[in-house]
């Protein structure tokens, strides 16, 4: 996507690669590793059948998510079932499973029919004193588990739980055991979104070092102080490869990396190509909102409802210069730009949603028209439907 080339993008001049600090170069566009059926769905209140996993799964493979997380099939037969459907579905999207750092969990993924799997050990002192293991022991449990799944033949992402508040020197052991055990591919895990942009930064550029350049590289985020989204942005510019996060940022707590917004952040403002389907991204929120039983604030980015929604009459005289009150087309979302009538409406909102309705109100009317519907707005504490300004209308402009 071309920023503003193809007048679909207008954001600030200030974001010009000149002005502000270079990225780490890149080949290739950045992709994306969904964890909606399993991290996702330990969103409070959420429990997935087997077959509405695969729909999300089929909806997930059909917005471009290169690698989808099937879940962790070792939770109960449910999550099995679930995991061998997607497993056996034909997507396009490679297939990974989620195994802690223990055989059976690791068998149970082999047996299901996947051919890659995240590998996760507690890295911090918290976690470690929390699952009751040394240091000593997370290194050698990972090194087994990376070396048994190595053996039967899956690839492997190491992924050291609460990596961001672990002690570097312990860390480093980690992620140097990990990938000469086996492991390709290394994740960089905020488990409880306890970092900036800036240590994201210096985190990836750390692992980066540690394990050479030729090694894929991951972060996994969340969103416990907002800061999700920049967080995954600023890794992409650190230079990680992959960004692991969940539709509609569904997950614990705050939720997780929202892959839409990172991706939106990434092509719009960054310029960097990456293989979403944006015009795909709304309706498949909707869908997973759908399945999951639960509901998004309308301001939301990306997805939400009020978007491409004016209601204020100062923005809806604006309304034909989308780029006046928007940073990027609704048709990039697949979007509809629309004028809704209520208590802050003006008399260019009046013109706007009469052509639209097809009524005809004179210029003469729009200021009997306007008052009828601001007193309707202040009644209702809400938003007029199109039936009661029809009803106004027909009312004022009858006569």
């Amino acid at each position: 996507m071309n920023n503003g080339g193809d007048q679909k993008v207008w954001v600030s001049a200030l974001n010009d690669p000149a002005r502000i600090a270079p990225s780490a170069s890149r080949k290739g566009p950045v992709r994306f590793y969904d964890t909606t059926l399993r991290d996702g769905e330990q969103t409070v209140g959420v429990a997935l059948d087997p077959l509405q996993k695969l729909e999300i799964a089929r909806q997930l493979d059909s917005l471009g998510i290169s690698r989808i997380e099937a879940g962790f099939p070792r939770v109960s037969a449910d999550d099995a079932e679930a995991f061998g459907l997607v497993c056996r579905a034909g997507l396009r999207a490679e297939i990974w499973g989620f195994a802690r750092a223990v055989q059976a969990d690791l068998d149970e993924v082999i047996r299901l029919g996947a051919r890659a799997t995240v590998i996760e050990i507690p890295a911090s002192e918290i976690k470690l004193r929390a699952y009751g293991i040394t240091a000593e022991d997370s290194i050698r449990r990972a090194v087994d588990a990376v070396r048994h799944a190595v053996k039967h033949g899956l690839t492997v992402a190491f992924f050291p739980v609460d990596a961001t508040r672990a002690d570097l020197t312990h860390l480093r052991a980690l992620y140097v055991a990990a990938n000469e055990a086996g492991a390709k591919e290394a994740v960089i895990v905020d488990t409880i979104g306890a970092c900036g942009p800036e240590a994201v930064v210096y985190l990836v550029g750390q692992v980066r070092e540690w394990l050479g350049p030729s090694v894929p590289l991951h972060f996994h985020g969340h969103n416990d102080f907002g800061l999700a989204t920049a967080c995954a942005v600023a890794a992409v510019r650190a230079g990680a490869n992959w960004i692991q996060g969940t539709i509609n940022g569904m997950g614990e707590r705050a939720g997780n990396a929202d892959l839409g917004e990172v991706a939106m952040a990434l092509e719009c403002i960054y310029g960097v190509e990456t293989e979403l389907k944006l015009d795909k991204i709304r309706d498949v929120s909707r869908h997973v909102r759908s399945v999951s039983g639960y509901a998004l604030e309308p301001w939301k980015p990306v997805v939400g409802e009020n978007l491409f929604m004016r209601e204020s009459g100062a923005v809806a005289s604006q309304f034909h210069i989308p780029e006046a009150i928007e940073p990027f087309s609704a048709e990039i979302v697949a979007a509809r730009r629309e004028i809704v009538l209520g208590k802050k409406s003006g008399i260019d909102s009046i013109a706007i949603k009469s052509r639209e309705l097809g009524l005809d109100v004179s210029e003469a009317q729009r200021a009997a028209v306007l008052a009828a519907v601001k007193q309707k707005g202040i009644e209702k504490r809400g938003l007029l439907t199109d039936a009661e300004f029809r009803a106004i209308v027909t009312a004022i402009c009858a006569h």
